[in-house]
C-alpha cells in the first residue's frame, strides 16, 4: 500500500493523480446533489418504511427527496433484466451476449435507455407516494426531474470510469453508502447505550460486540476478494523447463460477481416497496410485501439469501464464458495440461468455475446474511439502518478493493514501462 501510494505521488504520474482527482470531484458532485431537494417539494421524509433499503443504496438521497433520489439504482434494475432475458429466454439478448465487446457495448446501450424509462416509472410512483396534494402536471415535473438526475449519474458514471479510477457507477453507490454508514454506528450506540434500558455495562459490551463483527465482517470480505483458483497453462511453442520461464495460469476468483450479486438482490428487494406505492389504498398488499418482502422477516431473509446465490451464478456466466474462453485459449496455442482443447477444456473451464462460484456465493450469502441473524438477537430493537449496514459495508468494502486493485495495477504497469 505505501509503495503505491509513493508511485502515486512520483511525479511522472501527474496524468494518473488527475484520473484520481477526476474520481474525486465526481464524488464530490453527487455528495452535493443528494443534498439538493426536488423543486416545489419539501425536502426531508420523516418516514420511510419499507423504502428504507432503497434510501440506503441512495445515500440517503430518499430520505431527502434530493434530485438523486433514485440514484442509478433504475439502470441496475435494466442490467438485472437484460441479464435474465439472456438466459436464451430472448433469441436477440443471446446473439448480441455472444458476439463479445461489441455485443456488451449493444447491451450497455440498451441498459440505459432501459434504465431512463425505468427511472421515469419509478420517479412517478415516489411522486405518488410523498408528494401530496399536488396536480398532474406537478407529479410529470417531479417525475422528470428525477429521471434528469438519474440520467446525469449515468453520464456522470461513465465520465467517471472514462477519465477517472474504477468503475463509476459502483464508486457512485459505494460514496452513497459510506454516507450512510456513521450513522447506522450513531444509531446503534444510541440504542446500545444511551437509550437502552440495560446497564451501562451491559450497553458498552454490546456496542463492542457490535463494531468487532463489523470489522470481522470487513476481514471476512478481503479474503474472498482476494481468494483465486489458479488453472495452469502452457502454449505449445513454450516450455516451462527454460531457464526464466515462468508458469502461466488463468486466474478464478472465488468471487468473480464481486459484489454485484448483493447490489442486484438490494435492487430486487427495492422492487416490491415501488409496487407497493400504487397498492397504497389496499392494505392487503402492502401488509404482504411488509410481511414477507422484507429482508428482516424469516421468508424474506430466506429470499434474499437465494437471490444473492441466483444473482452470483447468473454475473459469472456472463461475464466469463467458458466456450469463448477455451477458442480464445486454443487461438492463442495454449492448453490445459492434462485436459484435451476443445469441448473438454470448455467442460473443464465450466466445471471449475461453477464449482468456485458455488463456494464464494455461499460466502457471500452468509456474509450479507450475518448482520441481519445478529441484529435480531440483540436485546435491543436496532433501527433497521443495522441490517442494511451489513449490506452496505460488503458492497463498499468489495468496490473499494476493486478501484484500489486498478489504481495499482495502472501505476505498476506506469513503473515497468518507464523501467523499460
Amino acid at each position: 500500500m505505501i509503495k503505491t501510494l509513493k508511485l502515486l505521488f512520483n511525479p511522472k504520474n501527474k496524468d494518473i493523480r488527475k484520473r484520481v482527482g477526476f474520481t474525486l470531484l465526481g464524488l464530490l458532485i453527487f455528495a452535493i446533489g443528494t443534498t439538493i431537494p426536488v423543486p416545489g417539494t419539501q425536502g426531508a421524509i420523516l418516514d420511510l418504511d419499507i423504502w428504507s433499503l432503497y434510501n440506503a443504496m441512495s445515500g440517503g438521497s430518499l430520505e431527502q427527496f434530493s434530485i438523486f433520489a433514485l440514484g442509478v439504482m433504475p439502470y441496475i434494475s435494466a442490467s438485472i433484466i437484460t441479464g435474465i432475458l439472456q438466459m436464451d429466454i430472448v433469441p436477440y439478448f443471446t446473439e448480441l451476449r455472444e458476439r463479445g465487446q461489441e455485443g456488451r457495448q449493444k447491451l450497455n446501450q440498451i441498459n440505459r435507455y432501459l434504465g431512463i424509462a425505468i427511472a421515469f416509472v419509478q420517479g412517478f410512483a415516489l411522486s405518488l407516494a410523498f408528494v401530496e396534494n399536488a396536480t398532474a402536471f406537478d407529479y410529470a415535473k417531479i417525475s422528470v426531474i428525477l429521471t434528469g438526475g438519474t440520467a446525469f449519474l449515468l453520464w456522470l458514471g461513465d465520465q467517471m470510469t472514462q477519465k477517472g479510477i474504477g468503475n463509476g457507477l459502483s464508486l457512485i453507490i459505494m460514496a452513497g453508502i459510506i454516507s450512510t454508514v456513521p450513522s447506522m454506528f450513531v444509531d446503534t450506540f444510541k440504542a446500545l447505550i444511551l437509550e437502552s434500558d440495560t446497564s451501562l455495562f451491559l450497553g458498552i459490551v454490546g456496542f463492542s460486540l457490535f463494531t468487532l463483527f463489523y470489522i470481522a465482517i470487513i476481514v471476512g470480505i478481503v479474503f474472498i476478494e482476494k481468494s483465486e483458483r489458479r488453472i495452469p497453462i502452457q502454449y505449445a511453442n513454450k516450455t516451462i523447463s527454460a531457464y526464466g520461464t515462468r508458469q502461466n495460469y488463468i486466474p478464478f476468483k472465488l468471487n468473480s460477481a464481486s459484489v454485484m450479486p448483493v447490489i442486484f438482490a438490494s435492487v430486487f428487494f427495492a422492487i416490491p416497496a415501488f409496487v407497493s406505492t400504487f397498492a397504497d389504498s389496499n392494505n392487503a398488499i402492502v401488509g404482504f410485501i411488509t410481511k414477507y418482502l422484507n429482508y428482516t422477516t424469516p421468508v424474506g431473509f430466506a429470499l434474499y439469501m437465494i437471490f444473492i446465490f441466483f444473482f452470483c451464478f447468473l454475473y459469472t456466466f456472463l461475464h466469463v464464458n467458458p466456450e469463448e474462453l477455451s477458442k480464445n485459449l486454443n487461438k492463442q496455442g495454449g492448453y490445459i495440461p492434462g485436459v484435451r482443447p476443445g469441448s473438454e477444456t470448455r467442460d473443464y473451464i465450466k466445471t471449475i468455475l461453477s464449482r468456485i462460484t458455488l463456494l464464494g456465493a455461499l460466502s457471500i450469502s452468509i456474509i450479507a446474511g450475518l448482520p441481519i441473524i445478529f441484529s435480531s438477537f440483540l436485546p435491543t430493537n436496532l433501527p433497521a439502518s443495522v441490517s442494511i449496514g451489513g449490506t452496505g459495508i460488503l458492497i463498499v468494502v468489495g468496490v473499494a478493493l476493486e478501484t484500489w486493485r486498478q489504481l495499482e495495477s495502472s501505476l505498476i504497469n506506469r513503473n515497468y514501462k518507464g523501467v523499460k
